[in-house]
């Protein structure tokens, strides 16, 4: 990996370039399409939008990839409520994934996180993409969904350790990513044509999103 590369603020005038990072960085991975670069698109006008984590990493004055930030909530049994957060998507452009980059948006953006005083991050994600950076199991934290299940997708990182006291916590993300296929679809169809896929990979998160864990 590079070392002249700079981790900074996004800025209005980087929107459009990180749309297509975002973009080409999904597209055909979990559908034929992508709706990610939708949600980038509508995510940055909502409320639980947090502008301070969002970032971009340029390599020799290119913004190559990019890590963006949402309110979420713990709720437990008594109906106390902790304010955490979820990120996604991250993503680096195709030609420079598998080289560090994204690891080093991650990092940056979990240090930033805790100097803003969060201490807990869920998201749903490919385990083998996050484990590595401290991420574990939803199940080892006794985190799970409204209905009690607890997805195989659904990963939680202290970034304050002893954060969560093994108490259950019922996960509830941001709205925001409450929007229809057709709506990103159509988004998708404004936008310069790229060719749609049917991938073996798409099978794959197509198993691993609807995999849970024992209760």
């Amino acid at each position: 990996m590079r070392k002249d590369i700079i981790i900074r603020r996004e800025t209005e005038d980087d929107r459009p370039r990180v749309e297509e990072i975002v973009r080409r960085a999904f597209y055909n991975l979990y559908i034929p399409g992508a709706a990610e670069h939708y949600l980038v698109h509508i995510m940055r006008s909502h409320p639980d939008f947090i502008q301070e984590l969002d970032l971009v990493l340029e390599l020799e004055g290119q913004v190559i990839g990019a890590i963006m930030y949402t309110r979420a909530h713990l709720v437990d049994e008594r109906g106390e409520e902790r304010e955490i957060l979820t990120f996604g998507p991250v993503c680096v452009l195709p030609e420079y994934q598998r080289m560090g980059y994204g690891k080093r948006l991650m990092e940056a953006s979990f240090q930033k996180a805790v100097e803003m005083g969060y201490d807990t991050i869920v998201i749903f994600g490919a385990p083998g993409n996050y484990v590595s950076r401290g991420f574990k199991s939803c199940k080892r934290y006794n985190v799970c969904l409204e209905n009690g299940s607890f997805p195989a997708a659904m990963l939680v990182k202290e970034l304050v350790p002893g954060s969560l006291d093994g108490r259950k916590w019922v996960y509830r993300q941001s709205p925001v990513f409450e929007f229809s296929e057709e709506e990103a679809l159509a988004y998708d169809d404004t936008l310069e044509p790229l060719e749609k896929k049917e991938l073996p990979c798409q099978e794959e998160f197509y198993i691993l999103s609807s995999a849970m864990l024992p209760e």
